[in-house]
């Protein structure tokens, strides 16, 4: 076989490319009461065999078939029969060379994601399915990111066995701690909280658990079948319709309780180089320099060519795939930085034309694990190329991160409210989402945050310079007030609001389900943080100055004034949408010892929050000075 030097050539010669551009939406195999269609796209195969099988593991083959080769590099066979549930793959013949792979268009698979299955998609709906619509939109997205197996596998939660760790715990409503009947968990506690949109972590198919064995744990950043959910989260991985109907339960549930989902996904690289993309066409879908060395941006071993036109088409009819048929309602992309800006702005257009703007949420990590070998004149959606995209496709902010909690890789190097130095003006430029002087459009292009999975937890990272637990909830508490009162999405890791800790582990994505686990139990020993969040959540969609995406809304802010571990701020709250009682927000961020007081501008003022009571907005009190109590935000209200 050839070089990936001579691959990458040919790939990129214009003949290539006009010759074998194929632009339907039928490839895979298409299953309907008319009978069943498999299209493959593998241009330079010189037969291709399509193979039958019983079951998705072990069974012989039953059935080989000669598929008809067609225009654009098409491999099809046409049938009137109806083959759902009956699993398949190919054998390709390819320089002399057979190779045997799955589908990369599949919709279904097997146990493992080794054979893919023929699926009538209707067959899989749960019942109402064809009425499953998001819920209404609420005055600010506050995501919260969730991993499938860690929200249900504590037995403290009250799900039932059957349940724990998998898709259909999310269907089981009114769980509550150790089922005493008195402390919610699962779906009404996220409701109680106020967040308003779910983030699931990897949920498709992925390769670094064996579906058979429910003691494995990953978060799942390992894609083999981009287009499959994951079958370790079904009751029987063995059937490749039950984990389709009950991924679709899990996001019906969800909408019927209020929340919007939104899915992880990673395109950027897949688990190994042995996949079904690199067998079908061999170096088109990956990166490799001149010297045909293999690009590794990612750190996991490849590099997804996002800027081949045949791999981008792949890539947005995924997105548009999981929108459609599995009603998503928004997109975080891993290591966006590895993909090309044109291909996320595409996306961006076709979900907004098929949706109304900005409806399906579009954002993701502006970074990269190392430099790759993308091809001009692509170039990648790195922090720095923001001004290229899309006002709507928006940036997980590590500058905000960072400058509140401390950098994210040395443990001793703290931020704004754990004893850091000469940070007063990064922590007002995170008030306004980093928006204007050519920062950010605007706030829809940041998520505000200060923890996700990655890296330590916010509590974890404060035990690192705060070891006494009382002041680590004061500066946890401070934390939480300063990025829920900073304009762009808010995002938070599902248990921040109870101290969520992994026992000092910087990188859990293979540890054990225990350490992992969503900690019930923690949710109510740590009840007053967590009722701090939620005030915070409550108020904060009262606040359309903070809550405003549009490109001017920096200019609500004004009034700026730092002074050593201090800042402090107007904001224009006005707002004809909104039912918030105050017109006008002073906020002060105080991480000094020492209380910080200020003169209030004209008029009457009432305090809305301290660092001790985020619901003191409900019975406010009058006052004609701000006084910040040491390390703490105070906000205050005029109506």
């Amino acid at each position: 076989m050839r070089t990936r030097q001579e691959f990458k050539r040919l790939y990129n010669s214009s003949e290539f490319k006009e010759k074998y551009l194929y632009e339907k939406n039928d490839l895979g195999a298409v299953c309907t009461e008319e009978g069943t269609s498999f299209l493959l796209w593998s241009p330079l195969a010189e037969e291709v065999k399509l193979r039958l099988y019983k079951d998705g593991e072990a069974s012989p083959c039953q059935q080989v078939i000669f598929m008809k080769k067609e225009e654009k590099g098409i491999w099809a066979y046409r049938t009137e029969q109806k083959l759902h549930g009956v699993y398949y793959d190919y054998e390709i013949t390819m320089e002399g060379e057979k190779i045997i792979t799955g589908d990369p268009y599949a919709k279904a698979c097997g146990v493992n994601g080794i054979r893919s299955m023929a699926v009538d998609l209707k067959k899989t709906d749960p019942e109402g399915w064809e009425k499953d619509v998001p819920p209404g939109h609420t005055p600010e997205n506050v995501i919260y990111e969730l991993h499938v197996k860690e929200f249900s596998w504590d037995s403290a939660g009250g799900f039932s066995n059957e349940n724990r760790g998998r898709y259909r715990a999310f269907t089981q409503e009114h769980t509550t701690l150790h089922n005493d009947g008195i402390h919610p968990t699962g779906l009404d506690y996220l409701k109680e909280l106020g967040v308003t949109h779910v983030q699931i972590m990897p949920a498709y198919d992925y390769g670094s658990v064996d579906e058979k064995n429910e003691k494995e744990f990953n978060w799942g950043y390992d894609p083999v079948n981009y287009n499959v959910p994951e079958g370790a989260y079904s009751s029987d991985p063995a059937h490749g319709e039950v984990r389709i109907r009950e991924f679709k339960e899990m996001i019906q549930a969800l909408h019927r309780n209020g929340f919007r989902v939104i899915m992880d996904v990673v395109y950027n690289h897949m688990y190994s180089l042995d996949n079904s993309l690199n067998r079908t066409v061999p170096w088109y879908y990956f990166r490799t320099d001149e010297d045909g060395k293999i690009s590794d941006g990612s750190a996991c071993g490849n590099d997804v060519a996002s800027e081949r036109p045949m791999c981008s088409r792949y890539i947005l009819e995924s997105v548009l795939y999981w929108t459609r048929e599995y009603h998503i309602d928004g997109f975080r992309f891993d290591l966006m930085g590895l993909l090309d800006t044109d291909l996320m702005n595409r996306i961006r257009k076709e979900l907004d034309d098929c949706y109304g703007e900005g409806e399906i949420l579009v954002y993701g990590e502006p970074w990269a694990a190392d430099d790759t070998a993308m091809e001009l004149p692509a170039l990648p959606a790195l922090k720095k190329n923001i001004s290229l995209l899309d006002k709507n496709v928006g940036i997980f902010c590590d500058d905000t991160r960072d400058a509140i909690k401390g950098h994210v890789f040395e443990a001793e190097i703290p931020g704004f409210v754990n004893g850091g130095k000469d940070l007063e003006e990064k922590i007002l430029k995170s008030v306004t989402a980093w928006c204007g002087e050519k920062g950010a459009k605007a706030p829809s292009q940041i998520i505000t945050y200060v923890s996700a999975h990655d890296n330590w937890t916010l509590w974890d990272k404060l035990a690192k310079s705060v070891k006494e637990e009382t002041e680590r909830l004061r500066i946890n508490r401070m934390a939480a007030a300063l990025y829920m009162t900073c304009q762009g999405n808010l995002f938070f890791l599902s248990g921040e609001e109870f101290a969520r800790t992994k026992d000092g582990h910087v990188n859990t994505y293979n540890a054990s389900i225990e350490l992992n686990r969503l900690d019930w139990q923690r949710a109510y020993e740590y009840e007053g943080l967590r009722t701090y969040y939620r005030g915070l959540i409550a108020l904060r969609k009262q606040f359309p100055g903070l809550c405003d995406k549009s490109e001017n809304a920096h200019l609500r802010i004004s009034g700026q004034w730092k002074q050593k571990g201090a800042v402090g701020f107007l904001v224009d709250n006005r707002d004809k949408n909104s039912s918030s009682p105050w017109k006008k927000l002073y906020l002060i961020y105080n991480s000094t010892e020492k209380t910080v007081t200020k003169q209030l501008p004209d008029g009457s003022w009432e305090i809305l929050l301290d660092g001790e009571s985020s619901f003191l907005w409900k019975n406010p009190e009058k006052t004609d000075r701000a006084e910040a109590a040491p390390v703490s935000v105070l906000v205050l209200g005029q109506r």
